[in-house]
Parts: C-alpha cells; structure tokens; sequence
C-alpha cells in the first residue's frame, strides 16, 4: 500500500537544505540549559532545541519569528517539519 505525504507550500518550496553549523542549541549555550534533539530552521539557519528540551527553543523560534519549517540535525535523520501547518515530510 503506497503512503501519501501531505506537502503544504512552506515544505514545497525548500529546495535547498540549511545544515547545522554547530552540534549544540545556540540558545541554550546562552542560558546554560540542556536540549534533547537539534533541529535547525530553513528560513535562517539557526540550530535551536525540539519540543521534547525543557526550552523548546525551534518552536519558540519559529512562532516569534514566523520560520514555519525545521529539518531534524540529528545525525540520519532526514525530515522537515512545518509548524504552520503541522505537517512533516521526509526528503
């Protein structure tokens, strides 16, 4: 049975992938907090924390900013999430 990925227009027009530059949140080095898993915006660049970190930092980011889509920094993974839209792809 074949799986259909909902694509929303945030995701369709990344074409090119901002990578982490750092291993680390930036906003947590700041406040000497901790972070579960990077995740790294594809408007800006910056490499922020997920929702599962006690700061939720890519979240706030993308809220405050309007920086509706994410790819995970994690080592192997390969998706993209919109917050806009709640929606996530594998690319």
């Amino acid at each position: 049975m074949a799986v259909t990925i909902k694509k929303c227009e945030h995701l369709k027009a990344i074409t090119e992938f901002k990578k982490a530059e750092t291993n680390a949140c930036e906003e947590c080095l700041k406040i000497g907090s901790q972070w579960v898993h990077l995740r790294t915006c594809q408007s800006c660049g910056v490499t922020l924390c997920c929702d599962s970190s006690p700061q939720q930092h890519a979240s706030k980011h993308a809220k405050s900013l309007k920086h509706p889509v994410i790819i995970s920094a994690e080592p192997n993974e390969r998706w993209m999430w919109c917050y806009e839209h709640e929606l996530m792809t594998i690319y």
